[in-house]
């Protein structure tokens, strides 16, 4: 089972910051300058619970991500994302509706995480189309109106098993969620009077700020009671009638400087303090000589965490499912092996069946014996070819599987790729795994994602100057080796053992010993015999690779075999060497 590094696997990190309504307000205030007005220009669903949206404006295209996803529900800007191919009924329905139309309003009340993207053909005119984002944990959904608002589609349908309260669906009015339980924190109460409001009931801080006040999140209650998370987690902690006069006093004045920054929109981005990131506080120094905005560094950070979440998810999955059919084909490779075992009996009933009927006089009886025997021969001859066939059929699997994991951890320990694209790589591995061992057939998707991560291939510069390639997935092998191979290159592999494929690009240039002792290091490296003093490594031309029909991406039958001595740790030395030269 593939072994990795995973920062996510630390059960010290901390949690995912959900969008609660300070940072909502602020990403919102953002946007306005953005992208109001705004012509609607795209929109593509990024998976089940995610909506990403670009609108023209006088700059160029800016693009939006509205997720209802229950634990990271958000509007952010993110970044021009990659193009998804097809397309959902839900973003198919909002782009037809929205068609030629410009986002006119961007509004949000009160301490309601509920956001309303109005639509027009022109600046002033009455709103003909909104969506409607509401960010309330799983209850989270996003809802699309029309002119008399009523839902033209939704994220998701609430049905009456569901909720009893507001159920909704497609052709419903739409009906606003229930009122939040609390009181409107006030910028003119005074201390006492909001001291008193808190000291209610004997409850700790966190829970009587959360009871007694409308847009408290747990993050905004530890931003409140200090800088520092030791201090802030010790407080919020605390009974309320354990807090001494200095620290109310201390609260009040965060609290006044929280409703000031609400007020007047004046916001920041920190990561810092006892939360992953803040919006506001007594510091803004750390949002000095950044020149991105609040709402695109928020996407950055939900892209980036929720990548590495998923990396790691998607880590375990491909782990797993690996160990399973590993383990699956060798079961199968037993059986055939001790069918093909049993085949040995073949000469001694030919033998018997040849005395029968060499004999003076055989009988009626003798003779069917006889052709009994050759009958059953036959089969078994006929079953051993086969047999033969399942056996080389399921190494070949298991070799599979085994290079599999070790680009699984090729991907996971480079330390170059974003987690989006080592994500990305994993879902790829896990297409060719299924596209080999299950026959499923390429989409035309897939078959553009294999042409990209064939051509993401690693180089290097061998000491006299020639290009070695090197495969880090299945289907990089087979480009280097079979499909973009010339006459002239050469081959290098580890010997009966899982491996990236090694290429010196030969066909135009001549081959040192030099270069040959490099390539034969690099393949001992980038195999799973990397922990290995010395390994074995065949050296092939690539016009005597042969690749078998139906044969798995990378898997050649090479000819003309030399065999040398490869030194993982030379490998790595020249490796590391190569990648900092350049």
């Amino acid at each position: 089972m593939a072994n990795s590094n995973l920062q996510s696997t630390d059960q010290t990190k901390p949690r995912l910051q959900t969008m609660d309504i300070t940072s909502l307000k602020a990403v919102l205030a953002d946007l306005r300058k953005k992208i109001v007005p705004g012509r609607f220009e795209k929109v593509q669903q990024l998976d089940n619970s995610t909506l990403q949206i670009a609108f023209r404006v006088l700059e160029g295209l800016v693009w939006i991500e509205l997720s209802w996803n229950s634990e990271s529900a958000r509007i952010v800007e993110i970044k021009a994302p990659k193009k998804i191919e097809g397309e959902s009924t839900l973003s198919k329905q909002i782009r037809y509706g929205l068609r030629g139309m410009a986002l006119i309003e961007l509004k949000q009340e009160g301490f309601d995480r509920i956001v309303e993207l109005g639509f027009s053909f022109r600046p002033n005119e009455v709103i003909k189309k909104q969506l409607i984002l509401e960010i309330m944990g799983r209850h989270s959904n996003i809802l699309f109106l029309d002119e008399k608002r009523q839902v033209i589609t939704l994220g998701k349908q609430i049905r009456n098993n569901k909720s009893r309260l507001r159920p909704i669906s497609t052709g419903d009015p739409y009906i606003s969620p229930p009122s939040l339980q609390g009181v409107k924190p006030k910028k003119d109460e005074v201390l006492e009077k909001w001291r008193n409001s808190l000291s209610i009931l004997p409850v700790t801080l966190k829970q009587a700020l959360k009871t007694t006040f409308q847009g408290i999140s747990p993050a905004f209650i530890l931003q409140l009671a200090s800088e520092e998370k030791d201090a802030a987690n010790r407080l919020v902690n605390l009974p309320v009638q354990q807090l001494s006069e200095t620290e109310w006093e201390k609260l009040f004045f965060r609290w006044n400087i929280w409703l000031k920054a609400l007020e007047k929109e004046n916001f920041f981005l920190a990561f810092s303090g006892p939360t992953p990131y803040r919006v506001w506080g007594a510091n803004p120094s750390s949002n000095q000589g950044n020149k991105e905005s609040i709402s695109l560094r928020l996407g950055n950070y939900y892209k980036s965490y929720l990548a590495e979440k998923h990396l790691t998810f998607a880590f375990i999955a491909l782990c797993k499912e690996l160990e399973k059919k590993r383990d699956n084909e060798e079961k199968e490779l037993k059986k055939q092996e001790l069918l093909y075992s049993k085949i040995s009996e073949i000469n001694s009933m030919k033998e018997i069946a040849d005395t029968i009927l060499s004999s003076e006089k055989p009988s009626k009886e003798d003779i069917k014996k006889a052709q009994k025997l050759y009958t059953q021969v036959k089969k078994l001859r006929r079953s051993k070819r086969i047999l033969v066939e399942r056996i080389e059929l399921h190494k070949g699997r298991i070799n599979f599987i085994n290079e599999t994991d070790l680009f699984l951890n090729y991907i996971i320990n480079n330390q170059n790729d974003l987690d989006s694209d080592k994500l990305e790589s994993i879902r790829e591995l896990q297409q060719d795994l299924e596209g080999f061992i299950l026959g499923k057939k390429q989409t035309r998707s897939n078959k553009q994602s294999s042409k990209n991560k064939s051509e993401n291939i690693l180089r290097l510069n061998s000491p006299n100057g020639l290009e070695i390639q090197i495969g880090r997935n299945h289907q990089q092998n087979e480009s280097i080796s079979i499909k973009n191979a010339k006459k002239g290159d050469i081959w290098f592999h580890v010997q009966e053992c899982p491996g990236s494929h090694i290429v010196i690009k030969a066909a135009h240039g001549k081959v040192e010993d030099l270069d040959i002792e490099v390539a034969a290091n690099l393949a001992a490296f980038f195999s799973k015999a990397k922990h290995n003093n010395k390994v074995s490594v065949l050296m092939v031309p690539t016009n005597k690779l042969q690749k078998l029909k139906g044969a798995a991406p990378g898997m050649v039958t090479p000819k003309e075999i030399k065999v040398l001595w490869g030194r993982p740790s030379d490998g790595q030395h020249y490796l590391e060497k190569s990648t900092k030269d350049a």
